[in-house]
């Protein structure tokens, strides 16, 4: 017999606990694009904390009427932790909404920190990252055989250093498939270091705000990148995928190879 709704409700009730804090990534900006995990935690949260600067106001239509929304652009991290560790000691379920996908420039190293420190617990539940959106959004794959097997997932320096060994020259020789976030105010000097190793003509994928209504989505030569962002007055929020796997590619794995034996197929 399948259970009811109210049977799968309550048995979601009893699985989040109110002695829990739940880092959630909300994914790129597309609400359907949440987790099912990620919507359940929303829908049965007692508090909602979201970077309203980056977490579009259409994910908190999964959330009761009755919960506690929290923006906290305008929030210092100490003033964040204050309301959490307030929060869930009032046995209160809550929930912390980045996003994209918590793992990539998402700030949550310092909460976890002092969560840590004020002896709250606290799950982080996966999202959907914008890389991964924008290469659905461009119809293509970052790994073609013969072409490309490594994805580079990185930025340039701004107000966050980025260490020596891992400056955009020393990346770019490998001439993988490199997304590069949160470098729209330093695209110049990006460019710059890229056509150092990668022809001009690599195709670069230039996404706006992922999954938003504004959303913009512009592919053209990587010698075309800079003067392409400033055209389209693109300052932040904005993902650059440089790769030759967004080009016309003819190529096949050997996974599918008539004559490829593997565990399944002899």
């Amino acid at each position: 017999m399948r259970e009811s709704t109210l049977d799968i409700c309550n048995k979601n009730n009893n699985k989040y606990q109110k002695n829990t804090v739940y880092i959630i990534g909300a994914g790129p900006g597309d609400p359907e694009l949440l987790t099912i995990r990620a919507k359940n935690l929303l829908e049965h949260a007692d508090v909602v904390l979201f970077a309203d600067s980056l977490v579009p106001l259409s994910i908190l239509q999964f959330c009761r009427e009755d919960a506690e929304i929290i923006p906290t652009a305008r929030q210092s991290l100490e003033e964040i932790i204050e309301v959490m560790v307030d929060r869930v000691n009032s046995q209160k379920l809550v929930v912390r909404a980045h996003s994209g996908d918590p793992s990539l420039y998402s700030a949550i190293h310092e909460q976890m920190q002092l969560l840590a420190e004020a002896h709250i617990n606290f799950e982080i539940v996966p999202g959907i990252s914008a890389f991964q959106a924008a290469a659905a959004k461009l119809k293509a794959e970052l790994t073609v055989p013969g072409l490309v097997q490594t994805i580079i997932l990185t930025r340039v320096s701004g107000r966050t250093e980025v260490p020596s060994s891992e400056e955009l020259c020393s990346l770019a020789a490998h001439q993988a498939s490199l997304c590069l976030y949160l470098s729209a105010r330093h695209v110049e000097d990006a460019q710059v270091k890229l056509l150092k190793y990668y022809p001009a003509d690599t195709p670069v994928g230039i996404c706006y705000r992922l999954g938003w209504d504004d959303e913009k989505i512009r592919v053209v030569p990587l010698e075309q990148m800079a003067s392409c962002t400033r055209e389209e007055n693109l300052i932040r929020t904005t993902l650059y995928i440089i790769s030759a796997a967004l080009g016309s590619v003819n190529a096949r794995s050997r996974l599918y190879d008539a004559e490829y034996n593997r565990l399944f197929r002899t």
